[in-house]
């Protein structure tokens, strides 16, 4: 990585990154979700936005935080949601609860998707946990490489 962690400059960070891998795939996804902001972002474009447009497929963040925007607590039965609004009042995406008893995760549209299938189809990959089984599997998968690496040095 040669940029530093900046909060809000996620895509300077790991899109170039994310760009090389994605080069490497060989079937083309037909959505993407993100482990970050889309349009729920202080500058209206995060990583699910800057990503989905260089790769032009339909792409969707989703943050276990909320960087920008107002909300309220969604009810406590899993696809409960509300509407995360921006300072006029526009809504960037929603506050979704994937799992009874877990805390929400903020959802965004990135690209070429709007914030209900969002919204929709963040809920359904989640299956039971609580984020999206294609972030889960990616932190599982870095989390064992980063152990692997630290036990051979």
């Amino acid at each position: 990585m040669k940029f530093p962690y900046v909060p809000g400059y996620l895509s300077f960070r790991e899109g170039p990154l994310l760009a090389r891998v994605f080069d490497r795939q060989r079937t083309e996804p037909q959505l993407i979700f993100f482990d970050g902001q889309g349009a729920a972002h202080p500058r209206g474009f995060g990583l699910a936005c800057h990503m989905g447009l260089l790769l032009d497929r339909p792409a969707v963040g989703c943050a276990k935080s909320r960087l920008c925007g107002r909300t309220t607590e969604p009810g406590k039965q899993a696809g409960s949601r509300t509407p995360l609004l921006d300072d006029s009042g526009a809504r960037i995406g929603v506050t979704l609860r994937t799992r009874k008893g877990v805390k929400p995760i903020f959802v965004s549209p990135g690209h070429r998707i709007d914030t209900e299938a969002s919204a929709d189809w963040a809920f359904l990959a989640c299956l039971g946990y609580h984020v999206p089984e294609p972030t889960r599997q990616a932190h599982l998968l870095v989390n064992r490489r980063r152990k692997l690496r630290f036990e051979s040095d």
